[in-house]
């Protein structure tokens, strides 16, 4: 099997060690990845902010960097969503406004072949022992577009379940919002800190070495708050401090493997 990797650009330029594992784990299942040099941002910046018509070049450049896969897969369900719930919005809304079915017809053609990872994993491969390895206590933040827009469902925490030697902790108020929300942070940024800090508590309060997810923003966000923090964010005055939990895209955790270990 060939599939196609939509690396996003907040992996490309942020966080390239993700994209390296995806392709790690994916060879190891015996899958070949292509990574089509055409691809860039998906325009998920500009729709959420209501630039719709300046997203639309970023779809027909989407949409033809990665026509003639079968399977495109991306670690990140935020933009899984962009492209499988807002592209199709996108071009009927284009076609409506009389300028032709160009857009629809592309959006409808891609939409139905992206799958963030877990899905990929879970309902295309058929698998959740990736035969990954990691001696470590992990909990699990699912981010929004995954939790609600993908329906992720359970398929995260099977993942994790099934590597040897994780310690998979719940993370209390899980389905809450970490407050990233893309431009959201930037446009409301006391209620985006406020939300992060009680997120970043509760991951605290589990006792997890990893606060993992798959969505390298939401991360991102997470991971500056408790860079802020001296200790674990829950530690009452007086207490000896703990540390706080890092953060850790999930495709690197399963991309470890006892043998080559996790990547360097």
């Amino acid at each position: 099997m060939r599939v196609a990797l939509f690396v996003t650009c907040v992996n490309d330029a942020l966080y390239p060690r993700t994209g390296i594992a995806v392709v790690r784990l994916l060879e190891r299942l015996g899958v070949d990845v292509d990574f089509p040099a055409g691809q860039s941002c998906c325009g998920q910046p500009q729709y959420n902010t209501g630039y719709r018509r300046e997203t639309e070049p970023l779809l027909r450049r989407t949409a033809t960097a990665f026509a003639g896969h079968e399977y495109v897969v991306t670690p990140s369900g935020s933009c899984a969503a962009m492209i499988r719930e807002h592209y199709p919005r996108i071009g009927r809304k284009a076609a409506a406004e009389g300028r032709g079915g160009e857009l629809a017809e592309a959006a409808a053609a891609l939409a139905p072949r992206v799958y963030e990872l877990t899905e990929f994993l879970v309902d295309v491969l058929g698998v959740t022992d990736v035969g990954a390895y990691f001696p470590h206590t992990v909990t699990y933040h699912p981010s929004c577009h995954g939790l609600r827009g993908l329906g992720l469902g359970d398929r995260p925490r099977r993942l994790l379940a099934a590597v040897r030697g994780l310690r998979l902790v719940e993370l209390p108020g899980a389905e809450e919002c970490c407050g990233f929300g893309g431009t959201f942070a930037v446009k409301n940024p006391d209620v985006s800190t406020a939300m992060g800090a009680d997120k970043i508590a509760s991951a605290a309060a589990t006792g997890a070495e990893v606060l993992c997810g798959a969505d390298n923003s939401c991360l991102a966000h997470l991971d500056g708050l408790l860079r802020r923090a001296d200790a674990a964010p829950d530690v009452p005055p007086g207490a000896a401090p703990r540390a706080a939990p890092r953060t850790l895209h999930l495709a690197e955790i399963l991309a470890a493997t006892e043998e080559e270990g996790p990547l360097p």
